[in-house]
């Protein structure tokens, strides 16, 4: 029962974190444009740079969860991050600014690798750590509409206090996710780190995995960027944010049930490759939108939205399932490290992806972006059952089943 109260906290304290997320990715662009005067040619380097730093970062302040205590580095990330947001007003000259961007933003993978590190010191058994990060998700999603509702009256008002305030606000939320992280039960310690080859990143099987999944992650970038310029070109531009409700709303009513599709190592496996599948098929029906009239192609990216939806659902759902089963519990922080870095790379391939492809390719680019969902998926169930058989005592319930069994 105190196990189950803390989770609650950490989700609801997810959910107050992600408020001020939404509030901060609503107005930051204009806050530094508008308020600030900086170029967006800097603010691009800026935020390069902190993801380069995130991507660096993500493993070993996952080790020092392991080494030391995923409370204390969710903790001390969170707090790291919270005092950069309060410095923003402050960053007056370029290289202030930059700097307070990467310290904002390169602890953000760690950190979330602390917090899967600390619910898995928590809750030992699987299929309860999957649901326990189903719940937070649907918090951080429910989280994010609320501080974008925020944001948009920022956006209303569009005066320097106003944006100024937005950003102590943020910066308070970081506190509500410290104080429950430094309060929380000690979790299980893992064992000592063992031999070399435990690391992750020794860790052959799991990475290619870890990989394939994360390339599933551009379904993210496929929302963000790739829909709105293709709805640009000849379909109304409030389309894409239709679509983006929608998947908001459903991950919320259906991201806790959508777990039951991924309760054991095998299971997540199919359902990374049916959501690979699910994907491919949303890009090729929004290929087909400038050769249907205007009206019908309002209702195929309503369809490919949905398809999307559903694609996102299973792949979350099997990520999670896949990194949780999958990694040496010894370095349980590590390897969610590693799973954070892969994602995050996949987010930064992902904008230039879509713009590019679509760009020069048109219908051909989504046409190319199923074929990358595609193949991805469909690597996952191979490459998984490798890296079970590499585990060695891996529960029954995780455990795949060898190539020749029945599936």
């Amino acid at each position: 029962m105190e196990v189950e109260l803390w989770l609650r906290r950490l989700m609801w304290a997810r959910g107050v974190s992600a408020a001020g997320d939404g509030l901060w990715f609503t107005t930051w662009a204009l806050y530094f444009t508008r308020v600030e005067g900086l170029s967006p040619v800097l603010v691009g380097v800026a935020m390069t740079a902190a993801g380069a730093g995130g991507l660096a970062s993500a493993v070993p302040l996952g080790a020092l969860a392991d080494r030391f205590d995923a409370r204390h580095v969710l903790a001390a990330t969170t707090v790291v991050r919270g005092l950069a947001m309060a410095s923003y007003p402050f960053a007056t000259d370029t290289w202030a600014f930059v700097l307070v961007t990467v310290v904002f933003v390169a602890p953000a993978n760690g950190g979330a690798a602390a917090r899967t590190a600390l619910v898995a010191g928590l809750v030992p058994d699987g299929d309860r750590r999957v649901a326990a990060l189903a719940r937070q998700r649907v918090a951080q999603h429910v989280g994010y509409a609320v501080g974008a509702g925020a944001g948009a009256l920022v956006l209303t008002v569009d005066d320097p206090s106003a944006y100024r305030a937005a950003i102590l606000l943020n910066a308070l939320t970081f506190a509500v996710p410290t104080a429950v992280a430094l309060a929380a039960p000690k979790p299980a310690r893992p064992g000592r780190p063992g031999a070399r080859e435990r690391s992750p990143l020794r860790d052959g099987p799991y990475l290619a995995v870890t990989a394939a999944t994360a390339v599933l992650s551009l379904c993210w970038a496929m929302l963000s960027t790739g829909l709105p310029l293709w709805t640009a070109r000849s379909l109304p531009l409030w389309l894409s944010g239709v679509v983006v409700v929608i998947g908001s709303v459903g991950i919320a009513a259906l991201q806790v049930p959508a777990t039951r599709l991924a309760t054991t190592t095998s299971r997540a496996a199919r359902t990374a490759a049916a959501s690979g599948a699910v994907l491919a098929a949303a890009c090729v029906l929004l290929a087909t939108t400038d050769l249907v009239p205007r009206t019908a192609g309002v209702a195929v990216v309503v369809l490919a939205g949905l398809l999307h939806l559903a694609g996102e659902l299973g792949y979350v759902a099997a990520g999670w399932q896949l990194s949780l089963s999958l990694m040496r519990e010894e370095a349980r922080g590590a390897y969610q490290g590693v799973t954070e870095a892969a994602t995050a790379t996949a987010q930064m391939v992902g904008p230039a992806f879509f713009t590019l492809g679509l760009t020069a390719l048109g219908a051909g680019g989504w046409l190319l972006a199923a074929a990358v969902f595609l193949t991805a998926g469909a690597a996952v169930p191979p490459l998984a059952r490798r890296a079970a058989a590499t585990r060695g005592c891996a529960a029954p319930s995780s455990a795949l089943p060898p190539a020749s069994s029945p599936r």
